[in-house]
This record gives structure tokens, sequence and C-alpha cells, in this order.
């Protein structure tokens, strides 16, 4: 009997040992992971089956949800450039010029100090696939401003030739695609979101052949609009009776997961896993919220959240946040403390050691390292202002409560009216405004000087656009001189199973 309470003694201690370590990790600056970072565009909160969706099936994306770190309040800007912006700056997009996602207003001022210039300054190798999407003159390009390889297309989505992309991609979209490799237009082959997961793979295997720290950014157009999709991703939603839109929507979702399937298997044949910081999370809320099903109209399933993509509320910018370090970051938690976007620049840039200029950019963000050394750990509450912008031009002082909203860890403040307790309604469902005036008070200063402080760096407001499209010229400058070459990876590897 004694020896049995001996080893159970000894089991409870070495139990607690595992949990108190999985709780309490080494300190992460400095570590200098390299860093894989998925975005997708225009997939919400639930567009997962492990997030709740009963009819997109994701199963790669769902065993990397399961072993992974979750920031289940994560939150970005409610469109595509400004989230991309908060990213690449560490502030609000506002106060880096990008107000909008077209009319030159996208085009991330040059004063920022962007976080893959961080990266490089610590050492890291740095490379863009797919979408950037912060302006397609040439001194705005991601080239020139911190990558080492870039494979993007131009504007905010493939085949938007009158806002920028490359004119023959209006008639192939997102198939065989034209697109810009570092400083050579190229023609592509294949489906866009094959390509660039490709491109990635690629890459990343020739830093990790040669022992270069790296990050990567795999900025996927995929699932924005157009819904379009390989045949045979579709055939399964048509068959349920689904519409062409949802089909094609869907099935971009489901060509994502079995390439994020193909991005894992890769890095654990590579051995790449155990120094390897791999990211999943999205650039705001879903689109195509509502289709038909044979025939009737039917709502589609976004995690029972309010608005979506370009909305004020919930849905429009409350997306998921996964991390997974094998064998460094706690598996299969939960941190529920609020966070952002502009809170990466200081976590990547901590995590690779970077120094930084003394004159960058206010970074607003906080680190996350302190979440991730210890999952139960608590910050002071903070405010996040979202503003889905896309005023007409000029029209900025009459929009300062237009499609607006305060978050803080309990409270979501709606167009300076509508009040929701997050915690308890996550859905939204019940304005409490007229119960609660004393929160709303506390909101409106903060707000005012957050707005009033930003109107001076909206460099982009008054500037005269283009005439013609920088990326237009581009392309037929190259044309007539000497050709659109073909690309391919430099190697097999990137081959699918």
């Amino acid at each position: 009997m004694k020896n049995v309470v001996i080893n159970c003694c000894l089991c409870f201690l070495f139990y607690f040992q595992i949990n108190y370590a999985q709780e309490n990790l080494k300190n992460l600056k400095n570590s200098k992971p390299n860093i894989i970072f998925v975005m997708t565009d225009d997939q919400g909160m639930g567009d997962f089956s492990c997030m709740g969706n009963e009819v997109v099936k994701t199963p790669n994306i769902d065993a990397f949800y399961q072993k992974s770190t979750r920031f289940t309040e994560y939150h970005v800007s409610p469109t595509c450039a400004p989230s991309r912006a908060a990213l690449m700056s560490g502030r609000h997009e506002f106060r880096v010029g990008v107000t909008h996602t077209i009319l030159d207003r996208e085009r991330m001022a040059l004063e920022v100090y962007t976080l893959p210039q961080a990266l490089q300054s610590a050492g890291y190798q740095t490379g863009l696939f797919g979408k950037w999407h912060l302006g397609d003159a040439k001194e705005y390009l991601p080239q020139n401003r911190g990558f080492n390889e870039v494979l993007m297309h131009g504007a905010g989505g493939i085949g938007q030739v009158s806002l920028g992309d490359f004119p023959p991609n209006k008639d192939n979209v997102y198939f065989d695609n034209i697109l810009l490799h570092n400083e050579t237009i190229v023609k592509t082959k294949g489906f866009c979101t094959d390509v660039f997961f490709d491109a990635a793979l690629s890459w990343s295997k020739e830093k990790i052949d040669h022992k270069q720290p790296y990050f990567t950014y795999i900025s996927l157009n995929a699932p924005h609009a157009p819904l379009v999709a390989p045949e045979a991703y579709k055939k399964r939603f048509l068959e349920l009776g689904y519409d062409e839109g949802t089909a094609g929507r869907y099935g971009m979702i489901e060509n994502i997961d079995d390439n994020f399937g193909r991005l894992m298997r890769k890095l654990e044949e590579w051995n790449a896993l155990e120094n390897t910081l791999v990211i999943f999370t999205t650039d705001n809320g879903a689109t195509h919220l509502r289709g038909t099903l044979n025939g009737e109209n039917v709502k589609h399933f976004n995690a029972n959240l309010k608005g979506g993509k370009n909305s004020p509320n919930e849905g429009g910018n409350h997306v998921p946040l996964f991390f997974y370090w094998k064998g460094v970051l706690t598996e299969g938690k939960d941190i529920n403390q609020l966070t952002a976007h502009v809170d990466l620049y200081k976590t990547f840039t901590e995590l690779a050691g970077a120094k930084l200029p003394e004159d960058i950019q206010p970074l607003e963000g906080l680190s996350l390292l302190p979440l991730l050394e210890n999952t139960t750990t608590t910050w002071k509450d903070r405010l996040m202002f979202t503003h889905c912008g896309r005023w007409k031009t000029g029209m900025v002082n009459e929009a300062k409560y237009t499609k607006m909203a305060i978050r803080s860890q309990q409270w979501r403040f709606v167009n300076n009216k509508e009040l929701y307790d997050v915690i308890s309604d996550p859905g939204e469902r019940e304005n409490v405004a007229a119960q609660n005036p004393d929160v709303i008070t506390k909101f409106e200063q903060p707000y005012n000087e957050w707005w009033t402080n930003s109107i001076p760096l909206m460099v982009n407001e008054n500037r005269k656009r283009v005439k013609e499209h920088p990326l237009h010229i581009r392309y037929y400058k190259q044309l007539d001189t000497k050709g659109i070459p073909y690309w391919s990876p430099k190697s097999g590897i990137a081959e699918k199973n």
C-alpha cells in the first residue's frame, strides 16, 4: 500500500511538472523561429468545420486547431487592405494612410518601417506569396518594402483589371494567371491558391536547406470573390443543391484546407516544425452569407456573429488566430484576452530579436509573447477602434460615426448608439445602451481623441489619383520588349502528394 501511495504521488508530481511547464514556458524573446504566416481573404469565423460549419469540410485546419494556441478574441480590420496595413505597420490603418481598398487610398504610407524590414534587420529572409494590396506603384511594391522574394497579383484581387491588376487576368480569373515575380511579370500554370502554396513551399525549403531564418507570408486572395474554384472542389456542393456562388466559395475553402495540409506535411517531412512558428488567420469577416439550396434561400453559417465583411459588428472583424510551434507553445489552449492584428508586429519582432530604429512609427499593439509564454496571463483591459472607412473621397469629417465600433473585453459600441455585452451576447442581439450610459461615457473621449489624431495621418485623402495603373504600364512595356516568360517553382518539392 505504501508503494502505491508513493507511486501515485510521483505520478501526480510528474503530471504537475508537465502542465506547469506547459503554462510557464521559456522566455520567447530572441528565440528566432522561422515564421510562416498564412492569411486567407474574406474567410469568416464560421467558414471552418472546427468552428461549427456542418457543410464545408476543413479537416487539415481542424487538426491544426486542435493542437494550436488559439486566440479567441482576435480582431482585424473590416476589409482587406486595412488589415494588411495594420499587420505591416503595427498601427491602425488610418494612421498609415489606408482608408479604403481602392482609389489609391490603399497605399501604405512610405514612411512606414515595415514588419519585413524589421525582420530583415534581424537576419531573416522574407517572402510574400499572393496578395499585397498596399499600392502597385513601384515605390509601394513589397519588393521595395522589405520582401526578398515576391510572387503577387495586382490591385485587391486577381482579375480586378479596372482597379490595377494585370490585363490578361480579366479573361482567366484564378487560373493560369499573370503575376509579378520579383522584378519580372510572369505567366503561371494552375489554380491560384495552388500556385501560391507551391511558391511558398519551394522558397521556404530553399531557406531551410541553407539554414537561413525566414518569414513566409502566404497571403491568399481566396476565398475572395469572384467565387471560382476547380470543378473537383465545387462538385460536392453542386450535387448537394447549392448555388454556383456557394459551391465556388466553399470549394475555394476546401482547396485552401488541402494546401494547408500539404504545408504541414512538408514541414514535418523536412523536420522543420521544431523551429518554425506556423500561424493561420484571416483578414476580415465572411462574404456571400446568403445563397440557395435546392432553389430555396438560405443563410450560411457565420458562427452566430452579426455582420460580415465591411461591417462594424463582430462578424466584420472577429476572426480566428491559431499559433503552433511544436514542442514550444501550449497545445489545444484558448487565450481569451482581447488581441488584434496590430499586436503581431511587436510579437514577431520580439521573437526575431529585431532592433527597431528610434524614428520608427509609433507601434500601437501589444506583444503577445506574455500570453504565449503563460496562457493563464491576463492583462489590463484595452480599447480598440474599428472603422470601415470607404467614405466618399473628401467626406472624412462626415464619416466619424458611420460604420464604426469601439471594443473592450466586455463591450462593443456600434455607430455611436448601439451597445452590446459581447461576453454574454456575442451575437449582438440585445442593444443595452439605455441601461449602461456610464459605459458609453467612458468611450467618448478616447474615441474623439483617436479620430482627431488620425485625420492628419490619412495621407492619401487629398492626393491626385494616378491616371494609368502602374502594373498595366509595366505589363505592356515588358510584353513589347521581352515578352512574358513562364514561371514555375525552382524544384519539384512543392508538388502535391
